[in-house]
């Protein structure tokens, strides 16, 4: 029983550092437009991020039990993947790098996962086809083909909302464009935010369905008080609490800040003014949104970085500081693997020495 509480708590510390590494995410562009001060911003994104936390759970259904084999997903393998996240997460932030907190926690529950089941590779779904939607679920369509494309889609859609918003405005007065996005920005940002609650904050979600799923098929609540009966979770489901919970441990890590990252994506990769925030802004959390409606686990922080450097080409390609960018790619590439190789080393060491037994 101690196991599991300790994977509950760990669950929402991953939430927490969610919620401040990713909190540039919904803010960076209005703090960096000076639409906003930095409290303001980040007060909005708490607010938002709470409200988009309690919409949906495609999501959290996905993480839960789309991507691998729940039969052999146990409690030490989720605290595994947890650790390995929490552990990628604080590097990142420390380095100022806006790398995926998603990923990080996939990437160490296939990699925790797939040691608790002794290296048996077919435990991870790779693509398979839902017999009861007919829609293809698994690591490679939701996971790995958008890790691909969804930045992509997020330069381009931004350079071309960018582009039009130029072309349509290129008579107006430049100090009436600026007033006019700069009340704009706000309505785009909190987009942006709501759409980051939607998705980011329904991860964690997922991860403590499914650990109180696993307590209760080991039958590990059966001596619980009937008062504590509300953990039991004899069918895949997220509760009402576990969404509140959640949203607000997100809220209150957005509420703390990531003003290391906030530097990197709002600053140093290109300079904005409002229009460009509006623009970058509207385009990711777009993207997001329909992500989130299909049940993908999408990178919020991909998906708000390359929407920046798509509209910040518009100025000149030479705008974008590409070497920035280059250190975000390699968060990016590195963050599955590493977070893998973490989960399964650590699993494999909880294997070895027979602690935190259940």
């Amino acid at each position: 029983m101690t196991l599991v509480f300790c994977v509950m708590i760990t669950a929402l510390i991953f939430e927490y550092i969610n919620g401040f590494h990713d909190t540039a995410n919904s803010i960076a562009t209005v703090v960096s437009t000076k639409v906003l001060m930095p409290r303001q911003a980040v007060l909005l994104a708490a607010i938002c991020n709470l409200l988009g936390a309690l919409w949906g759970t495609a999501v959290a259904t996905t993480i839960g039990k789309g991507l691998l084999d729940p039969q052999f997903v146990t409690l030490n393998s989720i605290l595994c993947a947890l650790i390995g996240a929490v552990i990628w997460g604080i590097f990142t932030w420390y380095f100022g790098l806006p790398s995926s907190s998603s990923h990080a926690l996939i990437g160490g529950l296939c990699g925790s996962t797939l040691s608790a089941a002794h290296n048996n590779w077919s435990v991870i779904k790779w693509s398979v086809v839902n017999p009861q939607t007919h829609k293809f679920e698994g690591l490679l369509p939701k996971v790995i083909l958008p890790m691909v494309i969804s930045p992509v889609l997020g330069a381009i859609a931004g350079f071309l909302l960018m582009g039009f918003l130029i072309l349509v405005l290129r008579k107006a007065n430049p100090r009436l464009v600026n007033t006019f996005f700069n009340k704009l920005q706000l309505l785009s940002a909190a987009l942006m935010g709501i759409s980051h609650g939607t998705n980011d904050a329904q991860k964690t979600m997922g991860i403590m369905a499914l650990t109180l799923f696993t307590a209760t098929q080991g039958r590990l609540f059966d001596s619980l008080p009937h008062w504590l009966h509300f953990l039991r979770n004899d069918q895949f489901e997220i509760h009402l609490w576990v969404k509140i919970l959640c949203a607000l441990t997100m809220a209150v890590g957005t509420a703390a800040g990531g003003w290391r990252i906030i530097k990197t994506l709002g600053h140093k990769m290109v300079r904005l003014q409002p229009i460009h925030g509006f623009a970058a802004e509207t385009t990711a959390a777009t993207v997001i949104q329909i992500a989130s409606h299909f049940g993908i686990p999408l990178s919020t922080t991909h998906i708000i970085s390359t929407s920046i450097m798509g509209v910040g080409a518009t100025k000149r390609f030479s705008a974008v500081k590409w070497g920035i960018v280059q250190r975000i790619l390699w968060a990016w590439v590195l963050t599955l693997p590493i977070t893998a190789l973490l989960g399964y080393g650590f699993e494999t060491v909880i294997h070895l020495t027979g602690i935190l037994e259940p």
